[in-house]
């Protein structure tokens, strides 16, 4: 009966962690390692980020309507509003009001193309604000689309090493081959463990940011319609 050699095989169980793992790939695993938990990392700092943000500009926008609707005069909700910093919905109304008050103020009192002016400055005011929302997402849509990559990168690369090591040691046996692959593979399991969040909060954050759009955008046209009976009657 042949006599059974005890393994050599790093697992989990025999004490062998994955931090040992990391600690005994190459140098250019390791790099790839560090470089995609410092992604993880920045991935999950710009979510907590973004659902606070998120948070905030939506109770904004309700806290706005509310006023809005209630009844107060427009005169009162500007001055109130043009009195201190204001984003969102508020600065999409305080820019429509400002030029407003500009045209009527002048002393030409033209109303040629001012429809068109407010229409305007409201979309400007729009963008910004998608753009406020939008700002880093960029990040999670590179990390969700790259991280699986740059892991299989350095799995590659792990496993070439490997493979040089088994060729100058010529001995193909499991124990020998196993660690150097075990190594190579949690750099993969690291850029999914990065790029699976980033690419559910992209999502999630994008689908955020296209219905806070779509509210703005309903609330810029309501208030045009406002703003042009107005107009109409002054005219």
């Amino acid at each position: 009966m042949p006599e059974v050699v005890p393994s050599t095989l790093p697992s989990l169980g025999s004490g062998v962690s994955l931090i040992e793992l990391a600690w005994h790939a190459s140098l250019v695993v390791q790099i790839v390692m560090v470089g995609l938990l410092t992604c993880s990392v920045w991935v999950w700092a710009i979510a907590i980020d973004k659902m606070f943000l998120y948070a905030r500009t939506k109770r904004a926008m309700d806290r706005f309507e509310q006023a809005f609707w209630s009844g107060q005069s427009i005169e009162e909700l500007y001055r109130a509003l043009s009195a201190k910093p204001t984003q969102s919905m508020a600065a999409c109304f305080v820019a429509a009001m400002r030029e407003w008050k500009r045209s009527f103020e002048s002393q030409a009192r033209s109303f040629a193309g001012l429809q068109m002016r407010i229409e305007k400055v409201m979309n400007v005011s729009i963008a910004r604000e998608i753009e406020r929302l939008e700002r880093r997402l960029l990040v999670l849509a590179t990390v969700g689309s790259a991280g699986p990559f740059v892991g299989l990168f350095g799995t590659v690369w792990g496993i070439m090493t490997s493979f040089q090591s088994i060729a100058a040691s010529k001995n193909t046996s499991l124990a020998v081959v196993a660690p150097g692959i075990a190594e190579a593979l949690f750099a993969t399991a690291i850029g999914l463990i990065a790029a699976i969040p980033a690419t559910i909060f992209y999502n999630k954050f994008t689908s955020e940011v296209n219905r806070q759009a779509q509210r703005l955008e309903g609330f810029a046209d309501e208030f045009s319609a406002i703003l042009s009976r107005q107009i109409d009657e002054r005219a």
